[in-house]
């Protein structure tokens, strides 16, 4: 579509009721009035659920009938119905970037519920900015790029094992990174796997040689990535391996690094003998209790749930009532007992596990964090709150139930991969509703435990849904980028500084080497027009499309009409 005069411009205004979340709060007729008033505005119309049916199809209608070239819409969220929007103006011929959405939900109804004339007053202030932008927006193009149909999966635990067996088996090519001599992970060094109490190792031996007999897939074992260049679709990774370097061209990266349990030096007198951990008691069973054990204590939430690590690591409670069942039945005479805070046995099948406990003789007491378990030489001492009493438990084993803590390299990962991490070290996902499994970067995933600790029935689930989400840009053999992008509007303002470079969160400006010299470059494919570094640029050389300054200026003058 051709750029339009300002006596060309022509608005519809499509304002949502959302049911009652909008117009039980707010006044839509007076909202209504007002959009009528404002400049280049020709259609105003307020619709139950725009984003229903009918309220997609009067969109069409009204772009087609009163020939409009810009709608906005005023309803809820753009993070989850944009999108929506944006496909119906295509649908009806419009270009899908002359489109600008106002968000009077979340932005006023819900957050002033008790205040409808202020809200009301809001939401025409925000309204009239919308228009007053959606005038000055011009017509996008969708960017393409070719998609590498290689898979990089880093991490050889099970979730990293089963992403790369569903894509191999897909037909795609698949590039497995493990830093261990062995794959497999921590299956390797588990026992049991409740509650089917299936052998681990047998589980690991039978991925592992799917995943090496598969003739699709590539591994690499004792290697790490040592750096990453490009974006979705092409990205140029170097691997270093035993037999050196190697440069590989990757389409999508499935991050499967796992985790790591904690070892609890100086708590409850931590030994590795006397004193052990879950993880170290899983290699015990393995071989056979020692006979004179004959009463085994276990105690949650060490080293967890407290200022240092605040976070409760989920599955603990889950292997401790596992490993608690395992002992009464292969030794019937030691006793099991789990001092706990609160136990986290979600799901149906691990609160069957936890009533087939008790049913064998497993004894839960509660303690308070404020008067934690005392564990000495033969007995732990503990503070029963039924009995209203201490007691002491004899004790022939100490087992710890710790937390598993994101990998030490996992910072050094994320910097390699420009993802962010989280407050305690865990890689953090786009969004934890609306994709939990990609990053905010394009082309990068992410499953199991290097998300949060995960069982292993979460672990194989999120690699099959990792797997799924990368096989989409696979698929198709090339990737859509959205066209608001940042883009270098004043080549010569530009001075090859690199500020923007250093910010940039997704690794999408480059500085190079021009006939005019030093010049920012944009890497289309790979930017989210975040605007960071068109706010930072001093010299005001970058902008972002629909976001330009211009744009802004308009929406504040808008404001300012209204609140003189």
């Amino acid at each position: 579509m051709p750029e339009n005069h300002a006596s060309d411009i022509r608005i519809g205004v499509f304002i949502c009721h959302c049911g009652s979340n909008i117009a039980g709060y707010l006044d839509m007729e007076a909202l209504a009035d007002f959009a009528e008033t404002r400049p280049h505005v020709v259609f105003v119309q307020r619709n139950l659920y725009t984003c229903s049916e009918s309220g997609i199809n009067e969109i069409k209608k009204g772009i087609q009938e009163q020939d409009l070239n810009r709608v906005v819409v005023a309803s809820c969220t753009p993070r989850t119905h944009e999108p929506l929007f944006r496909s119906s103006c295509a649908e009806a011929g419009l270009n899908p970037y002359l489109f600008e959405m106002v968000n009077i939900r979340d932005q006023c109804s819900w957050v002033h519920m008790q205040e409808k004339t202020d809200a009301t007053e809001k939401a025409r202030e925000l309204i009239g900015m919308g228009i007053a932008k959606a005038a000055l927006l011009q017509p996008q193009e969708i960017i393409l790029s070719e998609v590498q149909t290689r898979a990089l999966v880093i991490g050889g635990g099970i979730a990293g094992l089963t992403a790369s067996l569903s894509l191999a088996r897909r037909g795609y090519e698949v590039v497995v990174v493990e830093k261990d001599q062995a794959l497999g992970g921590m299956l390797n060094h588990l026992y049991k796997l409740g509650p089917q109490m299936q052998a681990a190792k047998e589980l690991a031996a039978e991925t592992v040689q799917k995943v090496n007999a598969h003739p699709k897939i590539t591994v690499f074992t004792r290697a790490h990535v040592t750096q990453v260049k490009g974006f979705i679709g092409k990205f140029e990774v170097t691997v270093e391996t035993q037999s050196g370097a190697k440069k590989i061209d990757i389409g999508i990266i499935i991050v499967a690094t796992g985790a790591q349990p904690l070892v609890p030096e100086g708590l409850y007198g931590y030994d590795g003998k006397r004193t052990v951990t879950q993880f170290q008691l899983e290699t015990m069973l393995a071989k056979g209790l020692d006979a004179a054990v004959r009463h085994v204590v276990m105690i949650q939430c060490v080293g967890s749930r407290n200022d240092e690590r605040p976070f409760c690591a989920k599955i603990c409670c889950q292997t401790a009532v596992k490993n608690a069942i395992l002992i009464r039945r292969q030794y019937p005479e030691t006793k099991v007992s789990i001092l706990y805070r609160d136990m986290q046995m979600y799901g149906v099948e691990n609160e069957a596990m936890f009533r087939d406990s008790k049913a064998a003789g497993v004894r839960y007491i509660n303690y308070d964090p404020a008067d934690p378990p005392q564990v000495k030489a033969d007995k732990v001492g503990v503070y029963h709150p039924l009995l209203g009493r201490k007691m002491e438990l004899a004790a022939d084993l100490v087992v710890l139930s710790t937390p598993l803590l994101a990998r030490e390299d996992a910072h050094e990962t994320s910097q390699l991969l420009r993802v962010p991490v989280n407050e305690n070290g865990f890689f953090l996902e786009g969004h934890v509703k609306l994709k939990p499994l990609d990053f905010a970067t394009d082309g990068i995933f992410l499953c199991g435990s290097a998300r949060f600790p995960a069982n292993i029935r979460e672990a194989v689930a999120q690699g099959l849904g990792a797997a799924a989400r990368a096989s989409i840009p696979l698929s198709k053999g090339s990737v859509e980028v959205e066209p608001i992008i940042s883009v270098l509007a004043d080549e010569d303002a530009c001075r090859g500084c690199g500020l923007c470079v250093a910010l940039c969160p997704y690794g999408a400006l480059e500085v190079r080497q021009t006939e005019k010299g030093r010049k920012v470059h944009v890497i289309n494919v790979a930017c989210k027009g975040c605007g960071i570094c068109a706010a930072t640029c001093y010299q005001h050389a970058l902008s972002i499309n629909s976001f330009t300054d211009r744009q802004i200026e308009a929406q504040i003058d808008a404001f300012l009409t209204v609140h003189p």
